[in-house]
C-alpha cells in the first residue's frame, strides 16, 4: 500500500483529504469588485448598445461617401469629407457664427446675466424673488419651438420690439435681416439664462455669511466684495455652469431654425444647421456626419479646458 503524495505549496490537508488552497487578497478583492459590478451592468450594456454604438457608426459613416438618395451603395473615402470641409467657405462661415454665437449667448449673455439675477435676488424681498425667478423659469421651461416663434414674433419686422421703438420714436429695423446672428443669440439669452441663475444662486446660498459680513466691516463695497471673496469662492461652480452651458449651445438647432432657418443667406447658420442642410437637404449623409463629428470634437475640446479648470482648488 503506497503512501500519499505530499501536498503541494498552499493545500490544507483535513481528516478527508487535500482541500482547495485559500483564496488569495488579490482574488477576494476582484470578486467584491465582479460583486459592485452586477447592479450597474444593465445600465453598462444599454449604454454600449444605445450610446457607444450609434456614435461609433455614425464616426465609421464621417469616413464613407454615404448618400441618402441616388446612390445604390456607399463607398470608403478616407478624410476626403473634412478635406471637403476645411476647404468649404460655407462650412468655416458656420464655424466662426457657431463660436460667436456661443461666446455672445453662452459665456457672456446666459452667464453674466444668471450671475447678476441670482446676486440681486440674493437681497430682494421674497415676493420679488418668487416672482422673478418664476418668469425666469418659465422661459427655460417653454419648449424651443415655443420659445423660437415667441422671439420672432418679437425681433420680426412688424413684431413687438420695432412697435415699442415706434412708440419711443426710435428708428427701427427688421433685425433678422440686419443682425440675426445677434437676434438668435438674445433669443438664447433669454430662454437659457435660469440655469445659471439656479446654479448660481445655490452657489451664493453656500458662502457664510460670516466673511461677507466681516469684508462689509472692513470697508469693501458691493463690485470690491464681489471681485476678491464671491467670485473666488463659487469658481468651481461658475466652471461647471460654463462647461454646461456652451455644450448646451454648441447644439441648439430648433431655436435657429425656427426664427431664420440659418438666413438671410448663411449669416446664422451655425455647425448644426450646415450639418443638417448637408446631411438631410442636401442628401450627403456621410460628408454631415463628418461636420456633426467636427462639432463632437470642439464640444470635447472645451470640455477638457473646463475640466481642467474644474481642477484647480480655490
Amino acid at each position: 500500500m503506497t503512501a500519499a503524495p505530499p501536498a503541494g505549496p498552499g493545500v490544507v490537508k483535513t481528516a478527508q483529504g487535500p482541500t482547495a488552497p485559500p483564496p488569495t487578497p488579490k482574488s477576494r478583492s476582484l470578486r467584491r469588485a465582479l460583486t459592485r459590478a452586477l447592479p450597474v451592468s444593465p445600465a453598462v450594456v444599454l449604454l454600449l448598445l444605445f450610446l457607444a454604438g450609434p456614435i461609433a457608426y455614425c464616426a465609421y459613416i464621417a469616413f464613407t461617401d454615404l448618400q441618402l438618395t441616388g446612390q445604390a451603395e456607399s463607398s470608403f473615402v478616407g478624410f476626403d469629407n473634412f478635406r471637403d470641409a476645411f476647404q468649404d467657405a460655407a462650412f468655416l462661415n458656420a464655424v466662426w457664427l457657431t463660436l460667436v454665437f456661443t461666446f455672445l449667448s453662452s459665456l457672456i449673455g446666459q452667464n453674466t446675466l444668471g450671475l447678476a439675477l441670482a446676486s440681486l435676488m440674493q437681497r430682494a424681498s421674497k415676493p420679488v424673488r418668487t416672482l422673478t425667478g418664476g418668469i425666469v423659469i418659465t422661459a427655460w421651461v417653454l419648449p424651443e419651438v415655443v420659445a423660437g416663434f415667441l422671439l420672432y414674433a418679437f425681433f420680426r419686422r412688424e413684431g413687438t420690439l420695432n412697435a415699442i421703438l415706434d412708440w419711443l420714436h426710435l428708428p427701427s429695423q427688421n433685425w433678422l435681416f440686419t443682425l440675426p446672428i445677434l437676434a438668435v443669440s438674445f433669443a438664447n439669452v433669454w430662454r437659457g439664462t435660469a440655469f445659471s441663475m439656479l446654479v448660481y444662486s445655490a452657489a451664493l446660498n453656500e458662502i457664510p455669511k460670516e466673511i461677507t459680513e466681516a469684508a462689509e466691516v472692513d470697508g469693501a463695497g458691493g463690485w470690491r466684495r464681489m471681485w476678491h471673496i464671491t467670485l473666488p469662492m463659487i469658481r468651481r461652480s461658475i466652471g461647471t455652469n460654463l462647461m454646461l452651458n456652451t455644450l448646451q449651445t454648441l447644439s441648439v438647432f430648433g431655436l435657429i431654425w425656427v426664427m431664420t432657418r440659418g438666413g438671410p443667406g448663411n449669416r446664422s447658420q451655425t455647425l448644426p444647421l450646415f450639418m443638417y442642410e448637408q446631411a438631410f437637404q442636401k442628401s450627403m449623409i456621410g460628408y454631415g456626419t463628418a461636420v456633426a463629428l467636427l462639432l463632437l470634437v470642439v464640444g470635447s475640446l472645451f470640455s477638457v479646458v473646463y475640466l481642467r479648470l474644474l481642477r484647480t482648488e480655490v
